[in-house]
């Protein structure tokens, strides 16, 4: 008897994955997708709607509705939610970690150590009782008195990057809400995956409808965010251009708007470093997350005679470390970049340091994985100079350049003449040295023998020139301070005939 041929199953269409609105997980009427890739194996995992501006309207007027009754919940139980909140993430914390790896490709270890910097901000909101108090004085004039007291400001919206797909939303939207605001979360579109099981987290915390939303989309719901009549605040991290744009956008239709943009973090290596340590920090800092992140360590400055050993120390180290998919369950060092697209855009750079003369002392190029997963190996060029596009852009991947200097001065000179000022480091044993980095390099986020000098949650994230538009930096007080407005209250009474106007405590026994 012949067996039937087999049956094979159509392939199943990735899932369009829902918005979050007003508690709810609603499918977007939107017939415009884009395609959310796993950059290990270069498939397809998912789809997300790209919005329209009436769908922004919708969510942004959910928030709103909502914001009054969370305003008037008294602090301690916002906070409340946010330690329920908590307990979820720690119970949960493998789960979204993954999620992190899968949708982006950070190693497992870089994507459970990003979620924990996250929690680590929603520790922070869960202080909120204190950390809203305001400021009193009693007879600040003969018989006034004067207080100061925060209130939340209304609507806030977060437009977050692919690089960190939990860790930046979780930088805001706990702060704002603990605060009395509700939030409207705009995650890229390459990392929809874990925003929306923040989303689900959030609803089993307690949390009420329309208190946190979740809009997908592109530049129309970005746009339509930043002159939303309702929206009061914007938070951004992104690349410079965008942060500008986002800047100049939302300030010009009356919103208050912290926006972090691009960096070209310089790292600079004195002769009496210890070079072993220096080149792990280095290592760890130029390469890894694929080199994108914000605060990637992108140009090393060896100073003096220790350059040759650097460079050739540092093309040992990072030419044997194991890239490869980070979703197996195999152990690698590196991952893949977010998309194909971006990875050519960054394997761009190694001709063009060709054409400017530098010289690319490990070429990632060689000897990728198998398969279609949009790989790059650790890279680095040596003897770029200053004024060369490889110093000047922000390549967001594992390309290392390194300048080389003469002098602590010609090194710190190179930091000036950089358009961004997000983040440096000195690798050193001199106080001195140390001393006159930290006071005079340009940068606004500054580490000693420190290869990512990245703040935890109770310090702000302080980039300065181009890494940054606005006043008050995302964490810390200056959060509270953004995510809030004061208000002062002046106050004179006056006594009755009936009435004493001594105090007790001066009275005669």
């Amino acid at each position: 008897m012949t067996a039937s041929p087999a049956v094979s199953s159509p392939p199943v269409a990735p899932a369009i994955i829902p918005v979050l609105i007003n508690g709810r997980w609603i499918s977007s009427p939107t017939a415009r997708t884009s395609d959310v890739f796993n950059p290990s194996t270069g498939q397809v995992i998912a789809r997300v709607p790209l919005c329209s501006a009436s769908e922004v309207d919708t969510v942004v007027r959910a928030a709103a509705d909502a914001g009054p009754a969370w305003a008037a919940t008294p602090v301690v139980e916002r906070a409340r939610v946010m330690f329920k909140f908590r307990e979820l993430l720690l119970a949960r914390f493998e789960e979204l970690a993954r999620t992190v790896t899968r949708e982006h490709g950070k190693t497992l270890a870089e994507a459970k150590a990003s979620v924990q910097r996250g929690i680590e901000v929603v520790e922070f909101a869960c202080g909120i009782p204190s950390l809203m108090m305001g400021q009193s004085l009693p007879d600040v004039a003969r018989s006034v008195d004067c207080e100061t007291v925060r209130h939340p400001v209304g609507v806030c919206v977060g437009i977050t990057p692919f690089n960190f797909p939990a860790m930046v939303p979780m930088w805001m939207f706990p702060v704002a809400i603990t605060c009395g605001n509700t939030f409207v979360l705009k995650p890229s579109e390459k990392v929809p995956l874990s925003a929306n099981l923040i989303g689900q987290l959030l609803i089993e915390a307690g949390l009420p409808p329309g208190v946190f939303n979740i809009i997908h989309g592109d530049k129309e719901v970005v746009d339509a965010l930043l002159t939303h009549e309702l929206v009061r605040a914007v938070s951004f991290v992104g690349s410079t251009a965008i942060a500008k744009y986002v800047y100049e956008t939302g300030t010009r239709h009356g919103k208050r708007v912290q926006s972090a943009g691009g960096a070209k973090n310089h790292l600079i290596i004195m002769p009496d470093a210890d070079l072993e340590q220096a080149v792990a920090a280095l290592q760890a800092s130029a390469f890894g997350c694929a080199g994108e992140r914000c605060m990637a360590g992108s140009i090393a400055v060896p100073v003096g005679d220790v350059a040759g050993r650097l460079v050739e120390r540092l093309c040992d180290k990072a030419g044997s470390m194991t890239v490869g998919p980070t979703d197996g369950g195999a152990e690698v060092d590196m991952g893949p970049l977010i998309t194909a697209a971006h990875r050519d855009r960054v394997t761009g750079y190694l001709e063009t340091a060709k054409k400017e003369g530098a010289a690319v002392a490990l070429d990632g190029r060689s000897n990728l994985p198998a398969g279609d997963g949009f790989f790059l190996r650790p890279t680095v060029i040596d003897r770029v100079e200053p004024e060369m596009q490889l110093a000047r852009d922000e390549i967001f991947g594992p390309v290392l350049s390194v300048i080389r200097a003469t002098s602590l001065e010609q090194a710190l000179a190179v930091g000036r003449k950089c358009p961004y000022g997000n983040g440096a480091s000195i690798f050193t044993n001199s106080g001195y040295a140390a001393r006159q980095f930290k006071q005079h390099f340009n940068a606004g986020m500054i580490g000693i023998n420190v290869g990512v000098p990245a703040p935890m949650a109770w310090f702000p994230f302080t980039g300065w020139n181009q890494s940054f538009f606005g006043d008050l930096h995302v964490q810390g007080l200056e959060g509270i301070q953004f995510y809030t407005q004061q208000k002062t209250i002046t106050t004179r009474w006056f006594a009755t005939a009936a009435e004493s106007t001594v105090d007790p405590i001066w009275r005669s026994k």
